[in-house]
């Protein structure tokens, strides 16, 4: 990761008013603001809009505590909750979406996604892959697929471990980054995925041995109502947790190559995504790589 010598957007009046300001606080700010002014705009045709505005007003100002509470009154349990916290904020937009999606959207692109696939390949790529289901493949699979997030998180955890907080802060801006990025992509193009639009085609059933089914119910119960899979979030993330792990080890970073391409596979085989969704998730993560040192300015650690 080598040094950039722009000054971070925000800096100047962060010292002003005494802030710990971080180009992590800023991006998430600004996304809260601009899917705010989205919220109000269509407020009618959004349900608990009013709620929604009180968390993102909430949202901006827990950041802005959090940036003056490290600073004036530091402490290690501050500390971990301030450089740790973007995970709640994915999460909770991550949710948001799928309301936004449902109120303000009313279309779908899955007709499309299946036949760009089905121009591609000529086949659609999910029906062909059933000839290659076994019960163990399907198993390792879903525990691969099941495993994304934690992937994303054992990185940051490597640079917390070994006190790569500057690196650290980079990559949490960078995965913050690509996670919005994504959620914009889920709300221009709303897609849910072959094993909705391509069921009454499927013929083998997704059968694993002994977890497989209850993972997928559980990622069923918490994703089935989110149109969310162009671009691929699985893979654009991947993708950039790959090149977080670099800056820990070169064989992690060889790990992680394999378990991307792996779990790449695994969202085709388990009918979660077309492959323009992975293409499209690829770009995505190129497009985040190259952003992220012009919009995060100097500091971004060696």
């Amino acid at each position: 990761m080598p040094q950039v010598v722009a000054e971070r957007p925000g800096a100047s009046w962060a010292r002003a008013a005494g802030l710990e300001w971080w180009p992590v606080d800023t991006l998430l700010s600004t996304y809260l603001l601009g899917t705010g002014l989205v919220i109000f705009w269509q407020r009618l045709r959004i349900p608990a809009a009013a709620v929604l505005l009180g968390l993102h007003l909430a949202g901006v100002a827990a950041i802005l505590a959090l940036a003056w509470l490290n600073r004036a009154r530091p402490s290690s349990a501050w500390r971990l909750f301030r450089y740790w916290y973007p995970l709640l904020y994915i999460g909770g937009c991550y949710r948001e979406m799928a309301v936004l999606i449902q109120s303000l959207r009313g279309v779908e692109f899955d007709a499309v996604m299946a036949r760009w696939d089905l121009w591609l390949w000529c086949v659609y790529p999910t029906l062909w892959l059933e000839r290659f289901y076994r019960p163990w493949l399907t198993e390792i699979m879903q525990l691969l697929y099941t495993l994304f997030f934690f992937a994303l998180i054992g990185v940051a955890g490597w640079l917390w471990r070994e006190h790569k907080l500057e690196q650290f802060r980079y990559y949490a801006f960078a995965v913050t980054l690509g996670f919005l990025s994504s959620f914009v992509g889920y709300f221009l193009v709303p897609v849910r995925g072959p094993r909705f639009l391509l069921a009454h085609l499927h013929q083998a059933p997704l059968q694993g041995l002994w977890i497989s089914s209850a993972l997928r119910a559980t990622l069923d119960l918490l994703e089935s109502t989110h149109y969310d899979c162009f671009p691929s979030g699985h893979v654009a993330l991947t993708l950039i947790a790959c090149w977080g792990a670099r800056s820990v080890s070169p064989r992690l970073a060889r790990i992680y190559l394999l378990y991307a391409g792996l779990m790449t596979f695994s969202t085709v085989y388990l009918r979660y995504h077309y492959t323009v969704d992975l293409m499209a998730g690829a770009l995505l993560a190129a497009l985040v790589l190259w952003a992220a040192p012009r919009l995060y300015g100097e500091g971004r650690g060696s």
